[in-house]
């Protein structure tokens, strides 16, 4: 493609509405431009660069012996009932009526949509296993659509379904796609990890997400200093800290006036945040239930969620909901006396001895308090693992680290089989559900990770694998007709070749032309200038500073080299 041709604007100034470098980049070097909150036009060359990875995805998923085909992105309703997910999934799903008032949704996701399939193509165990996936379009009506294509309205998804006749079977898909995962983010040059997580809306019984380290990510990711362990903090495991052992006090009541918070609490007791636990009232799909943690604990809202069976919508209880649940204001909630249908008590709270609670009366707190003797409720693990926590797996320090999900597998076994009817006839002539694993791929965050991961202050710097263009030709004086002609010439025959090339062949200066070529981050830079006339051109790597002269005819075989070095074939 020549330069002078091309429908690529880039923008010097970086835009006020992008806040991260891969969003300010995608629209600085004109890959993509907005049209809507979280809704976005992909440009010719941001398009490339995603036809990229889609064709990295594409060749691992058919290596892992799974089958591509399209489904619709439109759904009838009947099918989101069948699961019982068409209330369940909540108000990020685009719903819509035809003209004959039925009921559709865009897809935000597909398990429905495959399960349908399944259970009409597969008959017998004699088609088991079988994985079958899509690259589509996704919608997903995003309450906050933030930081360009990390979290929009429209994306798209490599998703794959996995169809096995037992555990064991889904184990083996499960570890194939995982493997074929690793090769497929090591390709497009991304650093991850795979890190253990919650199933979330989706359901199943296991999780993996593979996640990237990033200063913007929207996950806390938990890693271990000493072994392999590595999990989203939605899943982490806590380790509860043994409290002193300590004879049983009696209960009093302590009027503390306008003494609410914890750190308040503190001051007026004269201990720690140790001695309290604090109980939080939530509306969880209207029920009204109430979590207990250590004062110097967060509550782990995915886990309380899961412990109440799933929730759809979890939210802090108003203070008219409060004072329902306590007789109290906020700020003096405790479980002796308390009013919902459930209370969870975090293991830590269970082990403690004669800790602080509110008393359900405003003013007043309770101290002297005992699991077991002054109150019972569900025992678990309902808080987030915090910096230097000890390891669930081995015992060694915790640290915690931002991240951004790039791609997400699960072992959904027989939730969505079952709901929906798709069986299988066993060896013995049985009826048996279908054992499922799905598998997705954020194709357009991941092409905005490889950016966080790879720029510098003058603009992308691609990986060669999802590069748009691999090689860019510049002519230094495009109305000097020794360059055009040279220039022109190793176009052609690179093109011929089949290297994706780019001919800067604009009437701008040099200058204005590193730039763009820099911004735009394609990872070779041949620059045809004055010393064409020796038959020399300038080679550049842009993830180097080094600049190189060499001969016309070595050109070809410096390129080729650089593929070679990364794993490429022409």
């Amino acid at each position: 493609m020549k330069m002078s041709k091309m429908l690529n604007l880039t923008m010097r100034e970086t835009p006020a509405e992008a806040e991260i470098a891969s969003h300010q980049l995608m629209l600085r070097a004109g890959l993509m431009r907005k049209m809507a909150s979280g809704v976005y036009n992909f440009m010719p060359l941001g398009l490339k660069a995603l036809k990229n990875v889609e064709e990295i995805v594409r060749e691992e998923m058919n290596s892992a012996d799974a089958q591509e085909f399209l489904a619709s992105a439109v759904i009838p309703a009947e099918l989101w009932q069948d699961s019982g997910r068409w209330y369940a999934y909540g108000s990020e799903l685009f719903r819509f009526k035809d003209r004959n008032e039925r009921e559709f949704c865009l897809g935000p996701t597909h398990e429905e949509v495959f399960t349908d399939i399944a259970r009409q193509e597969i008959k017998s165990y004699k088609q088991l296993p079988l994985n079958l996936y899509q690259i589509q379009t996704k919608y997903r009506d995003e309450r906050r659509p933030r930081f360009g294509v990390m979290r929009s309205r429209e994306f798209i998804m490599k998703d794959a379904y996995s169809f096995d006749k037992d555990d064991a079977g889904l184990d083996k898909s499960y570890l194939k796609m995982q493997e074929a995962y690793i090769k497929i983010f090591n390709r497009c040059g991304l650093d991850v990890k795979c890190v253990e997580a919650d199933s979330g809306a989706i359901g199943g019984s296991n999780s993996a997400e593979f996640m990237v380290k990033s200063e913007v990510g929207e996950d806390d990711v938990v890693f271990c200093t000493c072994c392999d362990y590595a999990a989203n903090i939605e899943k982490a495991q806590s380790t509860p800290e043994l409290a002193e052992k300590e004879e049983l006090q009696s209960l009093a009541n302590v009027e503390t006036p306008n003494v609410k918070t914890i750190e308040e609490l503190v001051e007026f007791f004269n201990t720690t945040e140790k001695k309290f636990a604090k109980t939080l009232i939530y509306n969880a799909d209207g029920r009204i239930v109430a979590v207990m943690v250590r004062g110097d604990r967060a509550v782990n809202e995915t886990k309380v969620s899961n412990a109440l069976g799933g929730v759809t919508e979890l939210n802090m209880a108003t203070p008219e909901e409060v004072l329902e649940a306590t007789s109290a204001q906020v700020g003096f909630a405790g479980p002796i006396g308390l009013k919902v249908t459930e209370l969870l008590v975090d293991t830590e709270v269970a082990n403690m001895y004669n800790f602080i609670v509110g008393a359900n009366k405003t003013g007043y707190h309770i101290s002297g308090v005992n699991y077991g003797r002054d109150f019972e409720g569900t025992v678990g693990d309902f808080r987030n693992i915090e910096e230097g926590e000890k390891c669930p797996k081995c015992g060694g320090a915790i640290t915690i680290s931002r991240g951004t999900e790039v791609g997400h597998i699960f072992k959904l076994g027989t939730k969505y089989s079952k709901a929906m009817g798709a069986n299988f006839i066993d060896e013995t002539g049985a009826p048996q559900p279908l054992v499922m694993g799905c598998y997705g791929i954020g194709i357009n965050r991941t092409l905005a990770s490889v950016i966080e991961q790879h720029h510098d202050e003058n603009g992308i710097i691609w990986p060669l694998a999802i590069a748009p263009y691999k090689v860019a030709i510049v002519v230094a004086v495009s109305k000097n007709e020794e360059q055009m002609k040279a220039a022109e010439e190793l176009y052609n025959e690179l093109r011929m070749r089949k290297i994706d090339v780019i001919l800067d062949d604009r009437d701008e200066r040099a200058g204005v032309k590193f730039k763009d070529a820099d911004l735009i981050g394609t990872p070779i830079r041949i620059t045809i200038g004055k010393k064409i006339s020796e038959g020399m051109v300038e080679f550049k790597l842009r993830n180097s500073e080094e600049l190189e002269v060499i001969s016309l005819d070595q050109v070809y075989n410096k390129i080729i080299e650089e593929f070679k070095k990364n794993n490429i074939e022409i």
